[in-house]
Order: C-alpha cells, then sequence, then structure tokens
C-alpha cells in the first residue's frame, strides 16, 4: 500500500510554494517529522517536516519547482504510519536556504512539530532559543524558558501583523542570506510597524537597483538668476494654460536635450546579450513624495511638447499621484528620471537609480550665494544638480559633459528654449 503526501495548506491566503531543497532520496527510510523539503512562499521560507514514518517511494517534485497547494509531493511505499502531528504543524520559522552545496542555514531551529506549535502559542523565535536536547534540539523546557524570559521584560507597544520577508531577487542576493537580527526588545521597549505594500515595493526595488548597478555620482552647480528671473516674468501667462511654470519643467526640457547629445544616459543595458538599448524616444520620469512614499509616474514623450503643455502635464500627474489615482500605466516606461528634493532643503544629494534606467538626475534647493562676476561679487541663485549614473555604460568625463550641456541650457533660457 502506498500514501501520497500533498503540500498542505501554508494558510494566510499562500496558493503555492517554491520548492528550494529537497532534503531526502528515493529510497531513504525516514521518521515521523525528519524533514523533506524547504519551501518558499511570498511570505516566508518553511520547513517541510514527514506526516508518515516509512520508506520514499517517489519524489513527484525537484528544486526550483513552483507547484499549488494540494500537489503530491512524495509517495511513501509500503506500511507508512498514521499521519502524526507534523501533517498540521508546518514550522515557519526557518531563513531562505544557503546556496546549493552548503551547509542548512544558520538559524534554523531543530524542534519537533509540538515544540514549534508551543513556540508560536507563546511567541517564542525558536531561532533565539539555545536548544539542551539531543543535538542541539530545542525541547518544550527551553521554549517555556524563553516565553518566560519574554514576559519579564518591558512589553513592547503592539504592532501589526508582518506582511513577510522583502522579495530579494536570486541574482541580487547571490544566493547570500541575511542573518537574523538579535532580539532587540532584551535591551528595552521596541515596536514593530508593518512596511505598507508601496513601501515594501520601493524597498525591493531600491535593493535591487543599488544591487545591480555600480552607482557613481557626477556634481555640479548652476546659476539660474536668469531662467528664475524669465519664469517669473512669465508666470502670469500660466493662467490662459491652466499651468504653473515650475522649476522642475524647464530642468525636463534641459534634461531632453542633453539626453539627445549623449544618448547612452537614455538607455538600458541587457546583461545578458552585452548590449546598450538606446531608446530614441523621451519618457521621463518625476519623483513625486507622497504620504504612501515616493512614486515615479511618467510624462511621455517630453521632447515633442511645449513648455505649458510639459508645465500643465506635469501638475496634473503630480496631483493624481498625490491622490492615489495614477493609473499603473502611468508609472511604467521611464527612460531618465529627475528627483526634486529642494522644495524640503538639502544642499545635495545622491539618489538611486530607478532600474532599468541608467541614470538619474537629483535637484537640491536652490539658494543666493555670493559668486564673483566680471571681478565683482554680487548675489546669484545657485541650483546644486547630480548626476547618478551606471558606470557600466559611462564614465565620469562622459557624467560630467552631459551635466555641463543641461547647466549651460539651465543658465540661459534663450538657449533653453531654442534646443527644446
Amino acid at each position: 500500500m502506498t500514501r501520497e503526501f500533498r503540500l498542505p495548506d501554508l494558510g494566510e491566503g499562500i496558493s503555492e510554494g517554491e520548492i528550494l531543497k529537497v532534503l531526502v532520496h528515493e529510497g531513504d527510510t525516514v521518521s515521523e517529522d525528519q524533514l523533506l523539503f524547504e519551501v518558499e512562499t511570498d511570505k516566508a521560507a518553511i520547513e517541510i517536516p514527514s506526516p508518515y514514518a516509512g520508506r520514499i517511494g517517489r519524489i513527484h517534485v525537484e528544486a526550483g519547482q513552483t507547484v499549488p497547494v494540494g500537489a503530491v509531493l512524495v509517495t511513501f511505499d509500503g506500511d507508512a504510519g498514521e499521519p502524526g502531528e507534523a501533517a498540521a504543524e508546518i514550522a515557519t520559522t526557518a531563513p531562505p536556504a544557503m546556496p546549493a552545496g552548503e551547509e542548512e542555514a544558520p538559524g534554523v531551529a531543530p524542534a519537533t512539530p509540538a515544540t514549534r506549535r508551543r513556540a508560536r502559542e507563546l511567541g517564542v523565535d525558536l531561532r533565539s532559543v539555545a536548544g539542551t536536547g539531543p543535538g542541539g534540539r530545542v525541547t518544550d523546557s527551553d521554549v517555556e524558558a524563553a516565553g518566560q524570559q519574554a514576559q519579564e521584560r518591558p512589553p513592547a507597544a503592539a504592532s501589526r501583523p508582518a506582511r513577510g520577508p522583502l522579495v530579494t531577487p536570486p541574482e541580487v542576493a547571490g544566493g547570500a542570506t541575511l542573518p537574523p537580527l538579535p532580539d532587540f526588545s532584551q535591551w528595552g521597549p521596541v515596536e514593530r510597524v508593518a512596511l505598507s505594500s508601496v513601501r515594501r515595493r520601493i524597498a525591493e526595488h531600491m535593493t535591487q537597483a543599488y544591487a545591480l548597478i555600480p552607482h557613481v555620482s557626477h556634481f555640479d552647480r548652476a546659476d539660474i538668476t536668469e531662467l528664475e528671473a524669465f519664469r517669473h516674468q512669465h508666470r502670469a501667462e500660466g493662467k490662459e494654460h491652466d499651468a504653473q511654470l515650475s522649476l522642475t519643467t524647464f530642468v525636463l526640457k534641459a534634461a531632453v536635450a542633453a539626453l539627445k547629445r549623449h544618448p547612452r544616459f537614455n538607455a538600458s543595458l541587457d546583461h545578458a546579450s552585452g548590449e546598450l538599448v538606446l531608446k530614441h524616444y523621451y519618457h521621463l520620469g518625476v519623483a513625486v513624495d507622497t504620504e504612501r512614499g515616493l512614486i515615479v509616474p511618467v510624462l511621455r514623450d517630453v521632447d515633442r511638447k511645449s513648455v505649458w503643455e510639459l508645465a500643465a502635464e506635469l501638475g496634473q500627474l503630480a496631483e493624481r499621484t498625490r491622490s492615489g489615482k495614477v493609473s499603473l500605466e502611468e508609472l511604467r516606461g521611464g527612460t531618465f528620471t529627475v528627483t526634486n528634493i529642494g522644495s524640503l532643503g538639502g544642499t545635495g544629494m545622491v539618489p538611486i537609480i530607478n532600474y532599468p534606467e541608467v541614470a538619474i538626475l537629483g535637484l537640491a534647493r536652490a539658494r543666493q550665494e555670493p559668486v564673483v562676476r566680471d571681478g565683482a561679487i554680487v548675489p546669484r541663485l545657485i541650483l546644486p544638480l547630480s548626476l547618478t549614473f551606471d558606470h557600466r555604460i559611462a564614465d565620469g568625463a562622459d557624467a560630467a559633459r552631459f551635466i555641463g550641456d543641461l547647466v549651460r541650457d539651465l543658465e540661459d533660457p534663450d538657449r533653453l528654449l531654442l534646443d527644446a
């Protein structure tokens, strides 16, 4: 008689899991509670123990395969025992698996399903418990002692439920695992606040971008005294166009002019083919500060729009983004990003590139500064700029030329409008 063991219901709306490791082989004799698989869901890495004691006849899955809940994982031959607690007790405390060929990931606590259940009831993290049983196994007594110690500490503030680990792409992590955090509550009260969905996505995207791209930043300053005078001179006309003539509008126009002269900054690197994908369109992202986090909507075909058209569209798009009404399509397809922290202050910034783009322009606050002009010290409005770029596709000299052209356009409004 054979028995099938299927991927059990993992709870919390999880419908499938990826097999990270197969820990046994066909023909192995296993005991009840012995670990069979390491499975990763979108919420956690999970150890799957055997519900039976017996001989494994066939393994139906392999590492790297994604299987739905209810799929057959393994078939037992002969007189496999009745299912024990392991059939219902799935350990969710395991960290992600180590790279192939390495030992078991540090922090995986050997314990019976009943002990794991008691740990969950007491809110005890098994990875922080030193086992006193055979081979370092965590016993019920170890869990009870840890639970008692936790009760004696100052209570931590209430927190929202955790949403599971952040997704780190395999090519970013390189198979490495993060070490578990210490128990911070041993030093004083703590609070855990779950990341919002938007903040989680930002965190994952920034981790990917920073890990994949070798970032380099070039800094410069633009004298925008004449540009600011030009902007104020034509501000009243904005009512006719239902638009506010902001500094960002002119920066977008200057950025497009510079991108046309230096096309490799309006590109993406195809690492697999070793090719630089040069884009002959100019869809510029503009970072918008919202209550939910920094969101980057995209302005299409910036090179084809007048300053007034661009100013009106920028204002409308920013408002939709802040109110949560921006569409998913409006967040896609950018070729280059501009981020402006100037309204909040700051003397400079080193932004992270919005992958898969290869460069991002950062603006800080423009300030009146003393400048020597024609032998005299005069007050001028100076705008700090930074170009952060992918060092795989360009060098410092390329960045200096790009931002030099951009500065010249910003310092000469007539030239800027002619270039645009």
